[in-house]
């Protein structure tokens, strides 16, 4: 491989972004790298709009939680009546994303998470994830 190349990639295989843990209390927020989008980042350029369910909670949740079991190359790591932690692994490279969901029962609110596990830059991947995953939900009727 041209040493270009191996200096390119060792750039986006930097260190391991901090996953949020799954409390109530934790905020999705971001770590400094371009490679993350999330509903409850300070910045800006990192900000995505949370999921509003616009069914019944429990089935609109049951429904996510489904719709994220069926995409493509994804695991789910953990979920409960209000988090949702599945991993997400790339086609060519193999590299895992962390997509992450928070359900407000109260509100009807989810707050989503999307971070590159490795590296500096995503290329959009994570924030195509979200949207990609919103257009689902939507065309499900699950979200406003």
């Amino acid at each position: 491989m041209p040493l270009a190349a191996l200096t390119f990639f060792n750039g986006c295989a930097g260190a391991d972004n901090n996953v949020p843990h799954s409390g109530n209390n934790v905020r999705f927020d971001c770590p400094h790298r371009p490679n993350c989008v999330s509903s409850e980042a300070r910045n800006a350029a990192r900000a995505i709009a949370p999921f509003q369910l616009k069914t019944d909670i429990s089935a609109g949740w049951k429904a996510i939680k489904t719709l994220v079991d069926g995409l493509p190359r994804t695991a789910i790591l953990q979920a409960s009546e209000v988090y949702l932690h599945a991993a997400c692994r790339s086609r060519v490279f193999r590299f895992v994303d962390d997509l992450q969901l928070r359900l407000n029962p109260q509100t009807g609110e989810v707050a989503v998470r999307s971070a590159s596990r490795t590296g500096y830059w995503d290329f959009g991947v994570n924030r195509r994830r979200v949207e990609s995953l919103r257009r689902s939900l939507i065309e499900n009727d699950l979200i406003r």
